[in-house]
């Protein structure tokens, strides 16, 4: 059982210690969070409470550290926790520039411990079958992907508040959503290797904007292209098309939801086929993931290379989103 503390109680902190609050992998026993009011959560489940952010890790009953903080503040969390030698799972996403990420990384390489990373769609069981079906060649050559992921949960965040942060959250609903999206593009389509972006406000978020729309050329040749909204009604769909048929994958609840997800899959020669994938606590199913690398029973999912290849795709989407402009992302080695 690895015991981990969490640095951050706000929503999905919280969403974290409830989802693990049974699991046999992976049990968060301590909290650590800069807002005391915070502390009666804490003790509702059944874990201790500091403000001190350097305690737990000179706690050798810690064996990990889970941060749930604002994203600019992730690369230097990151290396404080390596330092200590604790494995450290970090909320998505990792970094803002790829510069950072790779520090992280190597930063836990050479501590030897193991980096773990919030994108918790790749473990929903209609993606590992769109996985399965594009390993196994059934769609052909792939062509192009689309993503798009749009809520209003955050909707009436504050315009002081972090998550509306040109600082913490730069080009629109990028680093809330779209950055889930790139991990599953990165993952199944390998390394991105040119973007152009493009952001507006029409509602909220006069900073950083509320809608952003992202084309994408992959190494391999196949085109992307991914789109989150912030204040609109849930929609949430992931598609490949490849030379033999397409797949789609509709979710009709929020990851953090229960509910069900349709995979569609038509072939060249006209035949479709509709399945229903029942809800899979994917938090849970990451962070235990994240557990049976640092004990060694199997190799986390996420590869350092997939690390640092969504952050240097990030910041290029930033940069071209600022500059109108398409945006070459250089090879991660």
């Amino acid at each position: 059982m690895i015991r981990a503390a969490i640095v951050g109680l706000g929503w999905w902190g919280k969403h974290m210690v409830r989802r693990m609050k049974d699991s046999d992998a992976l049990r968060i026993v301590t909290a650590i969070e800069t807002n005391p009011a915070h502390e009666s959560f804490a003790t509702e489940h059944g874990l201790s409470f500091t403000t001190d952010f350097a305690g737990p890790l000179r706690n050798p009953e810690i064996d990990a550290i889970i941060l749930c903080t604002p994203h600019s503040m992730h690369t230097e969390q990151v290396l404080a926790v390596a330092a200590a030698h604790k494995h450290v799972f970090c909320e998505k996403p990792l970094a803002l520039k790829r510069s950072d990420a790779e520090r992280s990384v190597r930063a836990c390489r050479e501590a030897g411990v193991v980096l773990g990373i919030g994108h918790e769609r790749r473990f929903e069981r209609a993606i590992v079958e769109l996985r399965r079906l594009i390993r196994a060649g059934a769609l052909g050559t792939i062509m192009h992907a689309e993503g798009h992921f749009s809520h209003d949960k955050l909707a009436n965040v504050p315009e002081g508040d972090w998550r509306a942060s040109p600082k913490d959250a730069p080009a629109a609903g990028m680093t809330a959503m779209g950055i889930h999206l790139t991990d599953l593009l990165v993952e199944l389509l390998g390394p991105i290797a040119e973007v152009f972006a493009a952001t507006t406000s029409r509602v909220a978020f006069k900073q950083t904007g509320d809608v952003i729309s992202v084309h994408l050329r992959f190494a391999s040749g196949a085109t992307g292209y991914i789109n989150a909204i912030l204040v609109t009604p849930l929609y949430i769909k992931f598609v490949v098309f490849g030379s033999k048929a397409w797949v789609e994958v509709r979710n009709h609840t929020h990851p953090d939801t229960p509910g069900p997800t349709t995979l569609t899959v038509y072939y060249a020669d006209g035949r479709a086929e509709n399945r229903d994938y029942e809800w899979a606590d994917t938090v849970k199913a990451n962070l235990e993931s994240f557990a049976q690398a640092i004990e060694g029973k199997s190799p986390y999912v996420f590869t350092d290379e997939q690390k640092v290849a969504n952050i240097a795709a990030l910041e290029a989407i930033c940069r071209s989103a600022a500059t109108n402009a398409p945006v070459v992302v250089e090879p991660v080695t």
